[in-house]
Formats: C-alpha cells, sequence, structure tokens
C-alpha cells in the first residue's frame, strides 16, 4: 500500500475547504492501493509528528496560507525540524545530498490560499521540496479571494493526480 501525506496548516474555512476537497479527490474510489493520511502541520510543533511520517509516505500533499509573502510558520516549522533527517544535506550544486537519494522523485502537490498573493509562499515550498529531489505532480492550486466551487474543484482534481502518481 502505497501512503500520500497530506501535510496543512488550515486555520480559516477557505483553506480547510480546499484541504477537505484534496482529500476527498485523494480518496477517489478509483484509486486503489493509496492510503491517505491528512495531519495538521502543527503536529511537528507539539512532538505528535517527526521525520517518520515524511520517510514512510510515498507522496505529500501540502496546504497552506499564504503569510506575509510565504507559507505558513506551521508548515516552515515542519521543513526546518525535518529537512536534515530526510535527506535535506545539499550539495555545492543544490542537488540532493546522498542521504535523501531514496527518497527523490517523490510526487507532491501544493495548494496555497492567499487574499492578495501566494507567490512567496509557491516559492519558498518549491524551494525546498526541489532540494530535496521531489517532483511536482501537477501544478500548484493557488487561489486568491474566497474560494468557489471551480477552486475546491481544481484542489480535488490536484489530490486525485498525485494519489493517482502513485498507484504506478
Amino acid at each position: 500500500m502505497k501512503r500520500l501525506l497530506v501535510i496543512h496548516h488550515a486555520p480559516t474555512r477557505s483553506v480547510r475547504d480546499l484541504r477537505d476537497a484534496a482529500v476527498d479527490g485523494a480518496n477517489d474510489p478509483a484509486i486503489e492501493g493509496v492510503e491517505t493520511r491528512s495531519v495538521p502541520a502543527l503536529a511537528w510543533a507539539s512532538g505528535d509528528e517527526d521525520e517518520t511520517a515524511i520517510v514512510q509516505a510515498d507522496g505529500f500533499l501540502f496546504v497552506t496560507p499564504a503569510n506575509f509573502g510565504y507559507m505558513s510558520g506551521a508548515l516552515k516549522h515542519v521543513f526546518d525540524s525535518t529537512f536534515l533527517k530526510i535527506g535535506g544535506a545539499l550539495q555545492e550544486d543544490g542537488a540532493p545530498g546522498e542521504a535523501g537519494r531514496a527518497a527523490r522523485r517523490r510526487p507532491y502537490g501544493l495548494i496555497v490560499h492567499g487574499r492578495y498573493d501566494t507567490t512567496g509562499a509557491v516559492r519558498s515550498v518549491e524551494g525546498i521540496v526541489r532540494a530535496l529531489g521531489w517532483r511536482p505532480g501537477a501544478a500548484p492550486v493557488e487561489v486568491l479571494g474566497d474560494v468557489h466551487h471551480g477552486h475546491r474543484a481544481s484542489a480535488r482534481e490536484l489530490g486525485a493526480t498525485v494519489a493517482a502518481l502513485l498507484m504506478q
């Protein structure tokens, strides 16, 4: 059984709606052999989770608000507290270090909600996952302002896409 880990910081209804849609997509009945686990990013801050959850996952969905042009502090803490433990040591050329070789090419998806801009939040997450050698399963879902049906559909599609990549 493959594992999809959804790491989210969803302090608002808008972000929760997007997260729920993505998880719903990942759990589509047509997707077989993939277990989806949704964990709040704050679980790493409280000590309820550690790098083990990330190491054991085969793919990822990250859901975050854009806060002051960056990913949420909670999601940043997940990366800060696990980066070296999950193979994030960098070589001089910026490629993942030897410790990260086994985890390379894992697919991920990213959903960012903001009121005014999501650019910095997307860039910050993509920079970290690129250093881990992970690959985007699809383009990020970036939502500005109120969340509507089309945004939820895009989040659902992203969740399904990343989960379906794990079936291969």
